[in-house]
């Protein structure tokens, strides 16, 4: 779940301390752990797209490591972290050992933390290679992914008492697997190298056989000099890249629109109609009535002499049913860029619920935006986000004062059943 991400910019807790590590140690061999992941397109030239991540998605990222397979990934990170070039990769190793498996989620029990790494469809998700150094966290992030169904295979700590999961052998599973290591993004290797040294000798032994031969063999000429008219190069200017927390709706208009709306739609009151539940979109609110006695004429009369201004409403075929709704006014557009990483956020929205005593159900998310270039290729943008899910007795005029203070915050739905409300939205991240 990206554009300009900065790892450098530390996960950290409370007290400013770093809730992540680079690194384990097992059978006295180290294995580097937390790195970004990315779907690699071209496995003939994948240094063009890894070189292109780690100046757009992961900005600053200098190490880089390949993971063949039926879905070939790369994973980059930043040297400044901890990271060293020549490092095992711990994610490959685990990864191609459970090759059997399409789809599994892991936590491992190490020395300096807890390790998680989760494949879904033969991908290592791009956040699902971390080593957390606080127990908590990686059992949050274990628990939130096994809502999702149909694991291949979950295996976690014995002490956790995970159903169906099981306690494997980390060492076992790292020796089995294929030892990929870091390597430095912008450096030549192998035969790209020789290449490069051998084109250089060729080319000065060139070089010096014609300055020995214009030196002592050539007679001096004059030189004619013709002038040449400078080469005006147009310079094409690339659309500028608008991300989607630059262009959001404004959720403080919309939660107190939803709240007002919910109000005054409860005035329309017909006796033998009942009316259900509303649901606030970011445009605006619905509902619908039913009849359990009565007459249609009845409701029409009671939609007709309303004072609330419905921008819509239409009677079932057999007249028993009626849907209405008002369009929010007013809703503008601002820019509100995320202000933390993916895993940082995740740890403010956990102490922030749990601190209200407010249960809410988080989930990590991305997806791709593709922005054409000039040249005529695309650049691919990776988006994260924290989704959140919560209901609440609570109304939206007293959420709106709490959820808008997290930057990059998209209200999705509002849904009100006549007890609680219910909110979905998300919160991008860097």
């Amino acid at each position: 779940m990206l554009d300009n991400a900065k790892f450098v910019d530390k996960d950290a807790d409370a007290e400013e301390r770093r809730t992540w590590g680079t690194e384990i140690y097992v059978g006295g061999k180290p294995y580097a752990t937390s790195l970004f992941w990315q779907p690699l397109q071209n496995q003939e030239e994948p240094l063009n797209e890894i070189i292109e991540a780690s100046e757009g998605i992961l900005e600053g990222a200098d190490l880089f490591c390949l993971r063949p397979g039926k879905a070939p990934q790369f994973g980059i990170c930043v040297s400044q972290e901890g990271y060293k070039s020549g490092t095992t990769v711990g994610a490959v190793a685990v990864s191609t050992a459970l090759a059997d498996r399409s789809s599994f989620i892991a936590v491992f029990k190490v020395p300096n933390g807890w390790w998680y790494i989760c494949v879904r469809n033969d991908i290592i998700l791009s956040d699902g290679d971390m080593l957390f150094l606080h127990e908590a966290d990686a059992k949050n992030q274990f628990m939130s992914m096994l809502a999702v169904p149909d694991w291949g295979r979950k295996i976690a700590p014995k002490e956790w008492n995970i159903e169906d999961s099981e306690d494997i052998s980390l060492e076992d599973l790292l020796q089995r697997g294929m030892q990929a290591k870091l390597q430095k993004i912008k450096g030549l290797r192998g035969a790209k190298l020789l290449m490069v040294l051998g084109g250089g000798a060729i080319v000065g032994f060139w070089l010096l056989s014609n300055l020995i031969d214009a030196l002592f063999f050539t007679p001096v000429k004059r030189p004619t000099i013709v002038p040449v008219k400078p080469k005006v190069i147009q310079k094409v200017e690339e659309a500028p890249i608008i991300k989607p927390w630059e262009n959001l709706k404004n959720p403080i208009p919309i939660m107190v629109q939803c709240a007002n709306g919910v109000k005054n739609l409860q005035k329309i009151f017909t006796p033998g109609w009942e009316i259900g539940s509303f649901s606030c979109s970011q445009t605006g609110i619905s509902t619908s009535w039913s009849r359990e006695f009565g007459r249609m004429a009845w409701m029409q009369k009671s939609l007709d002499v309303s004072k609330i201004k419905l921008s819509y409403y239409a009677f079932s075929e057999d007249g028993n049913a009626v849907s209405g709704g008002i369009n929010f006014d007013n809703v503008n557009t601002i820019s509100s860029p995320p202000m933390k990483t993916l895993m940082g956020l995740r740890h403010t929205l956990n102490n922030f619920f749990q601190s209200i005593g407010q249960p809410a159900n988080l989930t990590n998310g991305s997806f791709t935006e593709s922005y054409p270039r000039s040249d005529g290729t695309t650049k691919r943008v990776i988006y994260r986000y924290v989704g959140f899910n919560f209901s609440s007795t609570y109304n939206p005029l007293v959420w709106s004062k709490k959820l808008t203070k997290f930057s990059g915050l998209e209200i999705k739905n509002i849904n009100y059943d006549g007890q609680n409300w219910v909110y979905e939205g998300i919160i991008y991240a860097l």
